[in-house]
């Protein structure tokens, strides 16, 4: 698991969990912070912080104190878990509608 702020620009990762005070928890959240949403590095100020990151439709800036502390997970992994989850799927679909056809 990562942290939002170790997101290079361009880079998404999967929402998991926020670790900040209830107040700003919630305001994040009601912007679309929300667990398994997908969180994009856009943009980085010159001096490194705040950097913009795009969810639900939305930019926001974030410092990199408060991005320290939302935890997000590689798209890249979950990518390839639901690739693999398809790929059963579909081979088990297959064999299913071979076997009446003989």
């Amino acid at each position: 698991m990562r942290v939002l702020s170790s997101l290079s620009v361009g880079e998404s990762g999967i929402l998991v969990a926020l670790d900040l005070p209830p107040g700003v928890q919630n305001h994040l959240m009601y912007m679309g912070f929300v667990p398994d949403a997908r969180v994009k590095a856009l943009h980085r100020a010159p001096s490194g912080d705040p950097t913009v990151y795009s969810v639900d439709g939305i930019e926001i800036a974030l410092r990199h104190e408060t991005a320290r502390e939302i935890h997000v997970t590689s798209v890249q992994r979950d990518a390839e878990t639901l690739s693999a989850t398809r790929t059963k799927s579909a081979q088990e679909s297959s064999q299913g509608s071979t076997e009446g056809i003989r």
